[in-house]
């Protein structure tokens, strides 16, 4: 049987208003946005920022989109920017649900870990009700939020670095499913703290990759121009 051909694939997160401020990359087939293009809480001051966002991101050259919300995208959550929205624009939404690009099945969710009063968030302990319920043969899971230990450094409020990510998530990853490709963000640069990149672990076939473009404390530059992989 012949090899199937490569999908490459341009993840990015996080951009925050700064997209335009990204390199797109040739040769692409699928772009992966895992969360948070934009800021305000308020979801009416939110709206015109994703509307920006989205109209950058149908007009890329790329065959096949696929968009995950995150935290901040409040106007997403109060769909004042609407599945309807998304369609016509020829982006795939997913919010806990599956879509197929090429041959490759795809399980998007935007909830994390509750952190303050923002939107998507559930409760940590409540996290594992949605990851036992992804289908052990898919081969790319899109999150907003890392699994725990994997690219998710954060200075917690007593100045100490901490691993912040969902251990649920973790343990059905590496336990279970065991993808091809987990993508994330959510947790950005810090000063001291890189986690925009890739890590592959040579005791798992699963690749991880955190897309986020900026740094905090930062904001008004990208740091990173999102991950090439090939799956």
């Amino acid at each position: 049987m012949p090899r199937r051909k490569k999908v490459k694939i341009w993840h990015i997160g996080d951009t925050h208003t700064y997209h335009r401020l990204l390199k797109v990359p040739r040769g692409i087939d699928l772009v992966i946005f895992s969360g948070d293009c934009s800021n305000p809480r308020d979801r009416y001051k939110n709206e015109p920022e994703v509307r920006d966002f989205m109209h950058w991101f149908a007009n890329l050259k790329i065959k096949h989109k696929i968009f995950v919300a995150g935290n901040h995208d409040t106007s997403i959550f109060h769909k004042l920017f609407t599945r309807n929205d998304f369609i016509a624009l020829n982006i795939t939404y997913l919010e806990n649900e599956y879509a197929w690009v090429e041959d490759l099945k795809i399980f998007g969710c935007p909830y994390t870990p509750t952190f303050g009063d923002w939107v998507f968030n559930k409760a940590r302990h409540t996290m594992n009700e949605i990851w036992k319920l992804v289908d052990a043969d898919t081969d790319i899971i899109v999150t907003h939020g890392p699994p725990k230990g994997f690219l998710d450094a954060t200075v917690d409020f007593n100045g100490y670095i901490k691993q912040a990510g969902d251990v649920s998530l973790r343990r059905h990853v590496l336990e279970r499913i065991k993808p091809k490709l987990v993508c994330f963000g959510h947790l950005h640069n810090d000063d001291d703290i890189i986690n925009a990149g890739v890590l592959k672990l040579s005791a798992y076939d699963t690749i991880f990759s955190n897309g986020s473009v900026v740094t905090d404390g930062k904001f008004g530059k990208v740091s990173s121009n999102g991950n090439i992989l090939a799956i």
